[in-house]
């Protein structure tokens, strides 16, 4: 039995489907952590989010940006813009199951050593800060308030961190810690800044890279920062290899941290 953590990989199925059999996966006894953004800008998100639902126990993943965007689309939250391609799924005879599957997932998976999330957490979140505020959120998008949600992530106003904040303006802020951090101060203050690390705007660093931050006691999972590529450390394993921008899509063993790689096997994005 492996464990396999697998980068974003955004509708590029084929490339997908090639990894897995390079690293042998058999749904009966080894797992797949997926890290988000398992839909969106590459050629088959229909098919890559069936192949994921009918894993069944066989997977963990976490919500990422793109995911989120999905389901605001199908929810009236949103529209689609000219670079978006989920249409198949929101197209699709069996939309309804999709996204009501989709909207069940967690923002944070947390098992033995390991915390998976698809971005980041600020520096002064501890662990289990972190698992408590994402499962603040995951409580809202599984209940009732489900669009309101929505609609107070994408048109609402955004606030930086604070512990005293309420209501959907903290639901939104958590949210967007933990599905698009990359860089920030060391108070945590975040910035939108998603070129290279060597490139990060004056005051700002990546995010597990400021001093003294508080959640070294477990190793983070992300994906999201494409033009940081894969990036080991001893508590940071970040995998999003670009694959939608025609790089790699890559497969960590959590059990020795071996290293699995494929080209990108879909068209690749260039915008």
């Amino acid at each position: 039995m492996a464990t396999y953590a697998i980068g974003d990989i955004q509708g590029c199925f084929a490339s997908f489907r090639q990894l897995l059999d390079r690293i042998a996966f058999t749904p009966s006894s080894d797992r797949l952590w997926l890290v988000g953004d398992l839909v969106n800008r590459g050629p088959d998100s229909l098919s890559t989010l069936r192949f994921i639902k009918n894993l069944d126990t066989s997977v963990r993943l976490v919500l990422g940006n793109h995911d989120l965007f999905l389901l605001a689309t199908a929810e009236g939250v949103t529209t689609l813009r000219p670079k978006d391609t989920i249409q198949d799924i929101l197209s699709a005879s069996d939309r309804a199951d999709l996204i009501d599957w989709l909207r069940r997932q967690p923002l944070h998976h947390r098992e033995g050593s390991y915390l998976m999330v698809h971005a980041g957490i600020l520096p002064q979140w501890t662990i289990e800060e972190a698992t408590a505020l994402a499962h603040e959120v995951e409580t809202v998008l599984r209940g009732p308030e489900y669009r309101a949600f929505l609609q107070a992530l994408f048109h609402g106003p955004t606030s930086q961190w604070n512990p005293s904040l309420k209501g959907f303006e903290r639901l939104v802020s958590i949210t967007r810690v933990l599905t698009r951090l990359r860089t920030c101060t060391p108070t945590g203050e975040m910035s939108s800044f998603s070129g290279s690390p060597d490139e990060t705007p004056v005051g700002f660093t990546p995010w597990f890279r400021i001093p003294g931050r508080r959640n070294t006691s477990a190793t983070i999972i992300t994906g999201h920062w494409a033009a940081l590529g894969l990036h080991l450390e001893p508590h940071l394993l970040a995998i999003d290899s670009g694959c939608i921008w025609g790089r790699q899509l890559t497969a960590v063993r959590l059990e020795d941290r071996s290293v699995f790689q494929v080209d990108c096997a879909d068209k690749p994005r260039r915008d």
